[in-house]
């Protein structure tokens, strides 16, 4: 547990925890899943500098006497870190950062499955349970508060060097702004739905009553005329077949 870093009270932003971020990896042109998320959190907040203490100690271990120039390194390229200034995070469309980003830094963590979810009262999810685990992710919105639980790691491979996060387990901390628009509430536009209301005008029949009406006496007395008529014409078309049937030379 010496590796995870506990983060505390931050802000969530661009969740991925119920159905998981698909990426396609340049490197490899694999399609590849991810639950994560950006934690966001001021720049003197003490679990961003246990996460850099850490990294720094690991990058030492790995690097040796060439830790400090590929940190360096690192630092200049944002797609091969994890964590960085809020400023980085511009929006493509205002050039500006994402709402809740600026003056704070952040940490990216991920993983391909999903990340523990932990109750108000510290314990996790059942991961078997998933209607529980889904229904306490649904809570974790965009700006919400959250307890994360991350692991970073070092990437030294043919696709280059860097520092990355795994996302361990997030607890819903609490209520925040929601980033973005939020919700919309469009209740204020719609009303009551009459019961037997009438179909509207384009869809209505001419000169058809609406639902629930009585028949116009004119269409009432149409038709009993006419139900008089298909009476009297049955009843004249069985009289002459029953003569027909008694004329031998009309049997066949």
């Amino acid at each position: 547990m010496d590796d995870v870093i506990f983060l505390s009270n931050v802000r969530l932003s661009f969740p991925h925890l119920i159905e998981p971020q698909k990426q396609v990896s340049p490197e490899t042109g694999k399609e590849r899943i991810s639950y994560n998320g950006d934690f966001i959190m001021p720049p003197d907040h003490a679990g961003f500098a246990q996460f850099m203490q850490r990294y720094g100690a690991m990058a030492a271990e790995k690097w040796k006497e060439h830790a400090q120039q590929v940190m360096q390194m690192i630092a200049a390229d944002r797609k091969s870190r994890c964590y960085g200034s809020g400023a980085e995070r511009v929006n493509k469309k205002t050039f500006q950062p994402y709402d809740g980003y600026a003056g704070m830094v952040y940490i990216t963590a991920g993983r391909d499955n999903p990340p523990q979810m932990i109750q108000d009262n510290g314990q996790p999810v059942d991961p078997a349970n998933t209607m529980a685990y889904q229904q306490l992710a649904r809570k974790m919105y965009g700006g919400c508060r959250v307890n994360v639980a991350v692991k970073p790691w070092l990437q030294d491979n043919r696709h280059g060097r860097g520092v990355r996060c795994d996302l361990i387990a997030v607890q819903f901390a609490g209520d925040d702004t929601a980033f973005g628009e939020g919700n919309i509430d469009a209740s204020a536009l719609f009303g009551a739905v009459k019961t037997g209301a009438p179909v509207p005008g384009f869809l209505a029949t001419p000169g058809a009553p609406a639902p629930g009406m009585p028949l116009p006496e004119s269409t009432t007395i149409f038709i009993l005329r006419a139900s008089l008529q298909s009476f009297a014409m049955r009843a004249a078309y069985s009289g002459t077949m029953s003569i027909a049937a008694e004329r031998p030379g009309l049997r066949r």
